[in-house]
């Protein structure tokens, strides 16, 4: 990767420049250890029906456009992990929060809150990534520019007792910039590279503007490169292969509104965002601003789908494979069913895209894993829940052992569960002993959110929503 030259600003000024003035105190990085693990609960606008609104339930692992939530680090046998938490008497309001799993032991310590985000909106949720020396940085994102974004780094490495805020500053052509409002943060860590980041910004044209930048030391920053915006923008998913990093996205169309999204793009960088290209090499000269481009995957246009996307992953052969889900429209309720959750692989010549198996709401998020032997596993909520067409359900565990062409389910993991499950995500290198995170809530009315992980072979757990000792036992789930 090109590094980044230094931008010369004595540390005490940058961090007064990079920080809002409401920010401007002790009081943000709280460094406080909570009283057990409890999850944000979040709706969003209400639909005037029985499922009450658009989409809500337990969110604190949303949305499938943040990314990482949880990374294995084999160095000090642990799982670090975020999510959006709730404060002890309020459970919509939003506290982001850092803990780990020990392999060593199976216990859990007390969560670390790290700062107060003084909202109830979950697309504020934390995202976290580890650089090559252990220390744990932590984005918290913003919805929009309505409120500012922060980045901490551990003052120690692999430990989550206390964080530092990081003065960050971006290349502009007008000298420097603080790095101070970011939404839909995916930020992943290269060693001997640095930081890739791709995330959104706000009317910069489109209303979601498509982005990236990168870092050395995650203090100084590239110029902010846009990288898509087509009409009204996207939603991106992002990932990092071996020797390349990329995005999968749709679009909103101009004349639809913002609850219409349709089509599948991907693109790419193997040169750490010098250069940008389809999947088949194709040079893409960006912005992307056309919906007609090489990017192109397929055209759900004429078929009046919408199309959300979930993950993005890179298979053995470094080719990138995309998951996502159609439906008829964005409203809750059985009139837009199928919801078809596909897959699009990348064989080098051009895109198999093929259906897997439904489930019944739009926001049902699962992710995906490619295993070393080539099979191929899906954990999400498709089987129905307690509050049916509302989003997520009961987990279950899929596998395909032809890339996508066939899938098998395998195991139910959650069964007459009280609320529904959401939002199952894959940590960086993920270890057979926690092999996903996601949390649980009422799909219709606001309710306490539990924490879940589970193994690669299916037990599942419940993380501890009350702690008197400083370690606990996480919870097993009946088989």
């Amino acid at each position: 990767m090109k590094r980044q030259p230094r931008l010369l600003c004595p540390l005490g000024l940058c961090l007064l420049l990079a920080l809002p003035s409401a920010a401007r105190s002790d009081e943000l990085t709280l460094n406080r250890k909570d009283t057990g693990y409890r999850g944000i609960w979040y709706m969003n606008q209400p639909s005037g029906d029985e499922y009450v609104y658009k989409y809500s339930g337990g969110l604190g692992t949303y949305c499938a456009d943040h990314q990482p939530f949880a990374v294995y680090r084999p160095e000090v046998e642990k799982t670090f992990f975020v999510y959006g938490g709730a404060a002890e008497n309020d459970d919509r309001r939003l506290w982001h929060m850092i803990s780990y799993f020990d392999h060593k032991t199976k216990n859990v310590p007390r969560p670390t809150i790290l700062l107060d985000k003084k909202t109830d909106d979950a697309h504020d949720n934390p995202v976290l990534t580890i650089d090559e020396a252990g220390y744990l940085w932590v984005f918290s994102t913003s919805h929009g520019t309505s409120r500012p974004s922060y980045i901490h780094r551990s003052r120690r490495p692999y430990d989550i007792d206390a964080f530092e805020l990081i003065p960050a500053m971006r290349q502009d052509e007008n000298g420097g910039k603080p790095v101070d409002n970011f939404s839909y943060m995916q930020a992943w860590h290269q060693p001997g590279h640095g930081f890739l980041c791709f995330f959104t910004k706000y009317n910069y044209p489109a209303a979601r503007t498509n982005m990236f930048m990168s870092s050395s030391d995650g203090v100084n920053w590239s110029q902010w490169q846009r990288l898509a915006a087509i009409e009204e923008g996207h939603y991106q998913v992002s990932a990092v292969g071996q020797r390349r990093a990329g995005a999968a996205f749709n679009y909103h169309p101009k004349d639809k509104g913002l609850n219409w999204r349709t089509n599948v793009y991907y693109q790419e960088t193997p040169d750490f965002g010098t250069t940008w290209q389809a999947a088949g090499g194709s040079p893409l000269t960006l912005p992307l601003t056309t919906v007609e481009n090489p990017a192109l995957v397929h055209d759900y246009r004429p078929e009046g789908l919408n199309v959300y996307i979930m993950d993005l992953v890179y298979d053995g052969h470094d080719r990138p494979v995309i998951l996502y889900l159609t439906s008829k429209g964005y409203e809750s309720g059985p009139k837009n069913d199928p919801r078809t959750w596909t897959t699009a692989r990348w064989t080098g010549q051009a895109w198999d895209i093929r259906p897997a198996f439904t489930s019944d709401n739009n926001y049902d998020m699962g992710s995906l894993w490619i295993e070393s032997d080539g099979s191929w596993r899906i954990l999400g909520p498709t089987e129905t829940g307690p509050q049916a067409y509302n989003p997520g359900g009961e987990v279950v565990l899929w596998v395909s052992r032809d890339e996508g062409q066939s899938w098998t389910r395998e195991k139910q993991l959650t069964k007459n569960s009280p609320h529904n499950h959401t939002y199952v995500r894959r940590p960086v290198n993920a270890h057979p002993d926690f092999y996903a995170l996601w949390a649980d809530g009422h799909g219709r009315r606001p309710s306490p959110s539990s924490l879940y992980f589970c193994t690669r072979d299916g037990a599942t757990y419940r993380l501890p929503r009350t702690m008197t000792g400083p370690m606990a036992a996480p919870e097993p789930l009946a088989p």
